[in-house]
């Protein structure tokens, strides 16, 4: 075994003219969760214990596009989802359509580990937070202004095609009156305005070689009431086994079609490739035209990432010692 290894992201696709100022302080919260989650593994946590703890910071911190800080939907309410996978036995935990749960992680947590099912939405979700007595705040707790102000410029799409995290896509800008803007980028084949990839995960394998993973979001922002994105998905955006841990973020439709965070274990175990291997050949030839990143640990304590966006929030660390913390190429 090589160790433990940790690999943490805050989304995939970012403008290359992000103010330095949000590049230092995506740094700062992707190096202080790789801490947290270090100091955890050196003291021998489970790998599933960890992803928790890390994914449950995202959660809190407003910074990126989970619990506090998440996606608006087309109504102005928050509509969350998560999911968590325990390598090992492959055992697993999803929830979608969560409005007052504070830490959506750890309600996917407690689906594995209380309840006979994989997956809750909605308002059986919510249901099952009260009847476990986890923490819950009122909708507005979830909401920033930031993203008040991006639903308002997704609502106005007849006039603005806005999309500061993917630039280079021939996005054009209309005056007022020219009607609507067909957008290049697509979703199912049908235009959509505004993209908001900033998805969490956690991926972790400690030092018997158990891997872990979770993923959370608030998913599009002025995405349809009841849309699910592929974070709560099990085999799309997460997904653990006895080879490895994966999260993926991005354009939560075309990682659905591709099955993405499964096909990396799938092309380990049934081609024999290595982690950064399977992971370069996933993003190479299973995104269609889609656009998205991933982060990934194996069994061996080897970290990987990849992403065909401008660029992905990650930072990873290992047991002898290597740290980083990158957003671009």
């Amino acid at each position: 075994m090589g160790g433990w290894a940790i690999a943490v992201h805050g989304g995939a696709g970012v403008d290359p003219n992000l103010p330095q100022e949000r590049q230092e302080q995506a740094k700062q919260l992707l190096t202080r969760c790789l801490n947290l989650g270090i100091s955890a593994l050196r003291s021998s946590l489970p790998a599933i214990d960890v992803v928790e703890l890390v994914v449950r910071e995202l959660e809190t911190d407003p910074l990126f596009n989970s619990g506090r800080g998440s996606a608006l939907t087309e109504k102005g309410t928050v509509e969350m989802e998560a999911s968590i996978m325990d390598g090992p036995r492959r055992r697993c935990g999803a929830v979608s359509g969560l409005t007052t749960v504070k830490n959506p992680v750890s309600l996917a947590r407690l689906v594995m580990d209380k309840s006979p099912h994989s997956y809750l939405a909605f308002s059986g979700a919510e249901e099952f937070a009260r009847q476990q007595g986890v923490e819950l705040v009122e909708n507005e707790y979830f909401i920033t202004e930031d993203n008040v102000g991006m639903l308002k410029l997704a609502k106005e799409a007849n006039k603005i095609v806005f999309d500061y995290r993917i630039p280079a896509l021939g996005l054009e800008t209309c005056s007022a009156g020219a009607g609507m803007v067909e957008s290049a980028l697509q979703m199912n084949g049908l235009p959509i305005s505004i993209y908001a990839p900033e998805t969490v995960g956690c991926v972790v394998v400690d030092s018997q070689g158990r891997c872990a993973a979770a993923t959370s979001t608030g998913g599009l922002m002025n995405k349809m009431s009841g849309r699910i994105g592929d974070s709560p998905l099990i085999g799309a955006g997460t997904y653990a086994c006895d080879l490895c841990a994966v999260s993926c973020t991005g354009e939560g439709e075309a990682i659905i079609r591709g099955t993405l965070a499964r096909d990396v274990a799938a092309v380990m175990e049934y081609k024999g490739l290595q982690l950064q291997d399977a992971v370069d050949y996933v993003i190479k030839k299973r995104l269609d035209e889609g656009k998205a990143g991933m982060i990934a640990v194996s069994s061996n304590g080897e970290v990987a990432y990849g992403f065909n966006t401008t660029g992905m929030f990650r930072g990873c660390a290992t047991e002898d010692g290597f740290m980083e913390v990158g957003i671009w190429e």
